[in-house]
This record gives C-alpha cells, sequence and structure tokens, in this order.
C-alpha cells in the first residue's frame, strides 16, 4: 500500500506535462508582421454600372498604391506610385492580390484593397517594397471588356 501515493503523484505530473504541450520555444511560428493584414480586405467606395470585371476580360485601370501600415488609421503608409494600365484578368504578369481585388468590380467602381505580402512580392520584396509587406490600393475600373475596348490612351 505504501507505493500508492507514489504511483497517484507521477501519474499527476505525467499528466500535467502532456497537457502543457511539453514547452520548448517557438521556432515553428509565424511572425506576425504589423504591416502586413492577415487576409485580402476588399472596400467598395463607390459602385460602378458598367460591364463586371471577370478572369478573361482584358481591363483598364487607375490605380494608387501605398505601403500597408497597420499605425496609419486607413492603413495607408509611404505612397509609392499611381498610374494607368491594362491587362489581361488571370493572366499571369500583376501580382495576384491585386487581380482579386480587381474582380468582381464594375466599370465605373472604385474599391480600396489591402493586399497581404503572399498576395504580393512576399518574403522577396521588390519594386520599392520591402519584404513581407503589405500594399494598399486605391483602384478605379475603366474598362472590362477586350483589348480592342480597353485602349488607354
Amino acid at each position: 500500500m505504501k507505493l500508492k501515493f507514489p504511483l497517484i503523484a507521477a501519474f499527476v505530473a505525467i499528466l500535467s506535462l502532456t497537457a502543457c504541450g511539453g514547452g520548448g520555444g517557438d521556432s515553428g511560428a509565424d511572425v506576425v508582421n504589423p504591416n502586413n493584414p492577415a487576409t485580402l480586405v476588399k472596400t467598395d467606395n463607390a459602385l460602378g454600372t458598367g460591364a463586371e470585371a471577370t478572369a478573361g476580360k482584358h481591363v483598364a485601370v487607375s490605380y494608387i498604391l501605398w505601403l500597408y501600415s497597420a499605425s496609419a488609421a486607413d492603413h495607408k503608409g509611404t505612397r509609392l506610385e499611381n498610374g494607368s494600365f491594362s491587362f489581361d484578368l488571370g493572366a499571369p504578369g500583376v501580382i495576384d492580390g491585386f487581380q482579386q481585388g480587381v474582380t468582381g468590380m464594375k466599370v465605373g467602381g472604385k474599391r480600396t484593397v489591402e493586399v497581404p505580402s503572399n498576395l504580393a512580392y512576399g518574403a522577396r520584396g521588390g519594386n520599392g517594397i520591402p519584404p513581407n509587406n503589405g500594399l494598399v490600393f486605391e483602384i478605379s475600373l475603366t474598362c472590362a471588356g477586350t483589348s480592342a475596348q480597353c485602349k488607354l490612351p
């Protein structure tokens, strides 16, 4: 009967160690970057009434690009550029987050899109964008149709 208490104590000790996950470092966990949104966020500022931007259509857009900043009220950090261009929606050559942000817009619409780094330039960064930094775009859709219809001036 003398072994009963030490046996119970050993069992409780083992059980409590397994419940805490075994300790150790957190080396496998993702580092949270405050300048990177967790997911793609699309906010319509003005709904368009024209043709819809869908995969396979040629679209023309105007945009303003900022680095994402968690500390800014609107998440718009440093302004990087603005411009206009056209492209085939769904074709390679334009970052995935931008393409996903444009998809579903209607001509005449304006949208703010917060793009996480994994849908932009990722860990490598590039074009003035630091590694693992998200982006914020303000996008205006000016055309959705064929390349002949969506020529830029």
